[in-house]
C-alpha cells in the first residue's frame, strides 16, 4: 500500500477507535513487521501508549477491513475506468466510502449482468422509450402514443403494452441499480423490518424443538444471538420458513419521492415501475443481505460468549506439579486409572471394575487402587466428572478411610477428553497406549495444568460453547486460536516441558517451528539458556525477540530466562544491580533490594515507566503464575442422582456455561443445572458474565426439577426463591397458544428455545 492510502487508513482508524493518532501509527506499524498482539501489549508499552490487547485487536480488526476495502477499491476504479464509464463524481464517491456494502452498490450499474429482461428489452430496442418516459414532463402524448413507434413484430414488440412493459423493466433496473435506492431499502427494512418464522410446507403439525417459532415474528434489529441461530437451524433442518417483512409502504414511498418528478405526467406508470423493480429486483438481494447480517451480529454475539468462556477455562487456577493419578470412570468396560509424575509424564495404567461384578471385582479393585497410591506416592486424584463419576468418588473416598493416607480427590472436567485421546497429538505422545488410557492421563494433567492440556483439544470441543456448529466457523476458529494465544502468552510456558502443541501458541511460534523446538530439545537434552533457541533450525531473530519474553527455564544459567523480562533488557537490568553493588541473584532472592531503585533514573528514549514498573514487578515475584490459587469444590455425599434432590435443597457447584439466557452448574448428578439470568443475583443481570464465569465455585438452590425431562432449576439469589417471572416481548403471534422465546421466560423455556441439552454432566448440542 502507497504511503497516502496508509494516512488515508489510519485517520479513519482514528475516528472509528478513537485513539490518539501517535498511538495509531506506531501500532499500525508494529503489527506491518510482523509484530503480535501479546508482544505488542507486553514488551512495546511506550510506543502504543500503553494499549491493551483489546484495544491492539481492535486496531487491527480494522486495519484488515480497510486494507481489504482499499484492494477491493482499486479493482472497481480499474474496471470503470476501463469501460470508459468514469465520471469524476462518481470517482469522489468510490474513494470515500468506507463501507463495503456502499462500494459494491455504487459498482452494481457497471458490473456484468447475465440475460436480464431489461437487458432483452435493450435488444429489442425499448432504451429510447424508456428515456422518454422518464424525461416526459407536463402536458403531452399518452404512453401509448409514445409506444407505437417502437411496435416490431419481429422484435417480439406487437402492442403497445408489451412495449410500455419492456420499457418498464429497462427503469426498473435502472432504479435498481441506484445506490441511494439500495441505500433506502436497506435502512428501513434493517431499522423496522421483522423477522418472521413459520413451519415449512408439510411441517405445520410437526412436533419438534422449533414449535415454539411456529408463526412468530420478531423486530430484526432486536432478536438475541441464541434466538437468530436456532430459527436458522430450524431452517437448514427444513423445519422452518425463514424471512424477512419489510415496511413496504414506506419504502416505496420514499423510493416514489425519488425517482418520479412532481411534474412527470406517467406518475402512476413510473410507480408501477417502482413496485415491480422494489419486489423483483431489490427486495430479494436486500433480504439475502440482510438475513447475512443479521447472521453475522448472532454469530458474533456467539462467538464473544463462546470466548469468554473459553478464556476463563483455559485460565482455571492449576493444582500444580503433584503426582497425580487420574481416572477416567467406567461401567460395562471398567475405569481407567493412569498416574503421572509432578511435570505430567506418564508412569503406569491399570483397568478396575469396582460398579461391576460382584464383591470379588471389587475388592480387587480397592487393592489396585491403593497400589498405585502407595507405589508412585500419589498426592492428589483427579476424577473425570462423566458416567459414574460420583460412583468412582464415592468408591475411592471409602477405600481411603480404611487407611491412613489423606489426599485431595478432585472431580475434573473431562469435556472433549474423547477428542483428545483420538488426536494426531495423543497418538503421537502414548503411540501404544489405548483411548481410554490417554483419556485418563489427560484428566490428571488437566488437574495439574489445565491450560497446558486443554490447548491440545479443538476449542469447540471443550462444551463451553452456545451454537458453536452454526456460527462462521473461519470467524469462531479466528477468535478461539486468539483467546488462546492471548492465554497462553499471558501465563507463560516452561521451555523444557510444554508440549508442541502449547508451543504452537506462543508469539512468534508456528507449529513447524514448535515441533522443531521439541526436536532439538529430544536430540540436544533441555534447554538452559533462552537464547540457546537460535540453534533451533529456522528459528531466526525475528522469532526470538517475538517468543524469548513468553518461555521459561527453570534453573537456568541466566535467573532472568525463568521471568518475563525480554532479553533485550538484561542489560538494564545488570545495570540496576550494578547500581545497588549486587549480583542478578541476589538482586531477585533479596526482593527488598528493588526497593532502592529510583525507575526515573533509567527512563530512556525506548524505554519508559510502565517498562520499568513491569520489570520491577517481575523481579519480585519471578516465574510466578498468575492465575488464581487452586481451590476443591466438594459435592454433597447424599446427592448423586437427579431423584436425590429436593426444591430448596442447597448445593455447591460449578459453573460449566455460560449463555445469554443464564449459567449452567454441575452439582454432581451428571445433569448440570440451569440458573436463568433472573436467577444469577438479586439485582438486575443483563450479561451472565458480569456474576459467573466458566470454572467458578458458586453456592445454588434448588428451584425446580423435571425428572422426565432431568432438568433442574437452580437460584443464586440470597432472598426467598422465585420463579422467574414471564415478561412481556414485542412479538407477533398469529396463534397466541404458541408463546414467543424470551431470554427471561422460564428456565424449562430457556433451555428449549435454546436448543441446549445436557448430558453426562456437560453441556452439548
Amino acid at each position: 500500500m502507497n504511503s497516502t492510502g496508509t494516512v488515508a487508513i489510519n485517520q479513519m482508524l482514528v475516528e472509528e477507535t478513537g485513539l490518539p493518532i501517535a498511538q495509531i501509527k506506531q501500532t499500525v506499524a508494529l503489527l506491518d513487521e510482523g509484530a503480535t498482539v501479546p508482544f505488542i501489549a507486553r514488551y512495546r508499552k511506550e510506543a502504543t501508549g500503553e494499549l491493551d490487547e483489546v484495544e491492539i485487536r481492535l486496531v487491527q480488526e480494522r486495519l484488515e477491513y480497510h486494507t481489504a476495502l482499499n484492494e477491493r477499491r482499486q479493482t472497481i476504479l480499474k474496471s470503470i475506468d476501463e469501460q470508459g464509464k468514469m465520471t469524476p463524481e462518481l470517482r469522489q464517491k468510490i474513494e470515500t466510502t468506507r463501507q463495503k456494502t456502499e462500494l459494491e452498490d455504487l459498482y452494481l450499474p457497471f458490473k456484468p449482468k447475465r440475460r436480464t429482461k431489461a437487458l432483452i428489452a435493450k435488444e429489442r430496442g425499448l432504451e429510447p422509450l424508456a428515456e422518454q418516459l422518464l424525461a416526459a414532463r407536463g402536458q403531452g402524448a399518452s404512453a401509448e402514443e409514445l409506444a407505437m413507434p417502437f411496435l416490431n413484430a419481429e422484435q417480439e414488440v406487437s402492442t403497445t403494452e408489451e412495449a410500455l412493459t419492456g420499457a418498464g423493466h429497462i427503469i426498473a433496473e435502472q432504479f435498481a441499480d441506484v445506490a441511494e435506492a439500495r441505500a433506502i431499502v436497506r435502512d428501513l427494512t434493517w431499522q423496522k423490518g421483522q423477522f418472521s418464522s413459520q413451519p415449512a410446507r408439510g411441517k405445520e403439525e410437526t412436533v419438534s424443538k422449533f414449535e415454539m417459532y411456529y408463526n412468530f415474528s420478531e423486530p430484526l434489529q432486536q432478536i438475541p444471538s441464541h434466538r437468530m441461530l436456532a430459527m436458522r437451524r430450524g431452517e437448514k433442518e427444513d423445519v422452518l420458513r425463514l424471512r424477512i417483512e419489510a415496511p413496504e409502504e414506506e419504502i416505496l414511498g420514499r423510493l416514489c419521492v425519488l425517482f418520479v418528478p412532481a411534474e412527470s405526467r406517467f406518475t402512476m406508470l413510473l410507480r408501477e415501475v417502482i413496485a415491480d423493480a422494489y419486489k423483483r429486483l431489490l427486495t430479494p438481494s436486500i433480504e439475502v443481505e440482510l438475513r447475512l447480517r443479521a447472521k453475522k451480529a448472532a454469530d458474533d454475539e456467539a462467538i464473544r460468549v463462546f470466548a469468554e468462556n473459553l478464556r476463563n477455562l483455559l485460565l482455571a487456577a492449576p493444582a500444580g506439579s503433584y503426582k497425580v493419578l487420574g481416572v477416567d470412570p467406567g461401567l460395562r468396560t471398567g475405569s481407567k486409572l493412569a498416574v503421572v509424575d509432578a511435570t505430567g509424564r506418564f508412569l503406569e495404567h491399570v483397568t478396575i471394575y469396582p460398579h461391576t461384578g460382584g464383591g470379588a471385582k471389587i475388592e480387587t479393585a480397592r487393592r489396585e487402587l491403593l497400589r498405585l497410591i502407595e507405589n508412585h506416592s500419589i498426592e492428589m486424584i483427579a476424577i473425570g466428572n462423566g458416567t459414574a463419576g460420583r460412583e468412582m468418588d464415592q468408591f475411592i473416598r471409602a477405600a481411603l478411610k480404611e487407611t491412613d493416607v489423606k489426599l485431595q480427590v478432585v472431580m475434573v472436567s473431562e469435556a472433549g477428553a474423547s477428542v483428545y485421546s483420538a488426536s494426531e497429538i495423543a497418538r503421537e505422545e502414548f503411540p501404544d497406549l489405548d483411548l481410554t488410557v490417554r483419556g485418563a492421563i489427560s484428566i490428571a494433567r488437566r488437574l495439574q495444568d489445565p491450560l497446558s492440556e486443554l490447548v491440545k483439544v479443538d476449542p469447540k470441543s471443550i462444551g463451553v460453547g452456545q451454537y458453536q456448529h452454526d456460527v462462521s466457523q473461519t470467524a469462531l476458529k479466528k477468535s478461539l486460536d486468539e483467546v488462546v494465544e492471548s492465554c497462553v502468552n499471558f501465563v507463560g510456558v516452561d521451555l523444557n516441558t510444554a508440549s508442541w502443541a502449547l508451543l504452537s501458541f506462543v508469539s512468534g511460534i508456528s507449529e513447524t517451528l514448535a515441533k522443531a523446538i521439541i526436536n532439538h530439545r529430544d536430540s540436544e537434552g533441555a534447554f538452559i539458556k533462552r537464547n540457546q533457541l537460535l540453534k533451533v533450525p529456522r528459528f531466526g531473530k525475528k522469532a526470538y525477540e517475538q517468543a524469548a519474553g513468553f518461555l521459561r527455564i527453570r534453573n537456568a544459567v541466566q535467573p532472568l530466562d525463568n521471568t518475563a523480562v525480554h532479553p533485550e533488557r538484561y542489560g538494564l537490568v545488570e545495570e540496576m544491580a550494578a547500581d545497588l553493588g549486587v549480583a542478578i541473584a541476589k538482586l531477585i532472592s533479596e526482593p527488598a533490594l528493588l526497593n532502592n531503585i529510583r525507575l526515573e533514573s533509567y527512563v530512556g528514549d525506548d524505554i519508559g515507566l510502565p517498562t520499568l514498573k513491569d520489570i520491577v514487578n517481575e523481579l519480585k515475584k519471578p516465574g510466578r503464575d498468575p492465575r488464581e490459587s487452586f481451590v476443591t469444590t466438594s459435592f454433597r455425599e447424599d446427592v448423586m442422582e437427579v431423584k436425590d434432590l429436593k426444591e430448596g435443597m442447597t448445593l455447591n457447584g460449578i459453573v460449566t456455561n455460560v449463555a445469554a439466557f443464564g449459567a449452567f452448574v454441575d452439582i454432581g448428578v451428571h445433569q448440570d443445572g440451569l440458573v436463568h439470568v433472573s436467577q444469577l443475583a438479586d439485582r438486575f443481570i443483563k450479561d451472565p458474565n458480569q456474576v459467573v464465569k466458566v470454572g467458578q465455585q458458586v453456592q445454588v438452590r434448588v428451584l425446580s426439577i423435571d425428572l422426565q425431562r432431568k432438568r433442574i432449576g437452580l437460584t443464586m439469589r440470597k432472598g426467598e426463591a422465585e420463579k422467574p417471572p414471564q415478561q412481556k416481548e414485542r412479538v407477533k403471534q398469529a396463534r397466541p397458544e404458541k408463546k414467543a422465546p424470551d431470554p427471561s421466560s422460564s428456565m424449562a423455556e430457556a433451555l428449549a428455545k435454546s436448543g441446549f441439552r445436557v448430558n453426562n454432566g456437560k453441556g452439548s448440542r
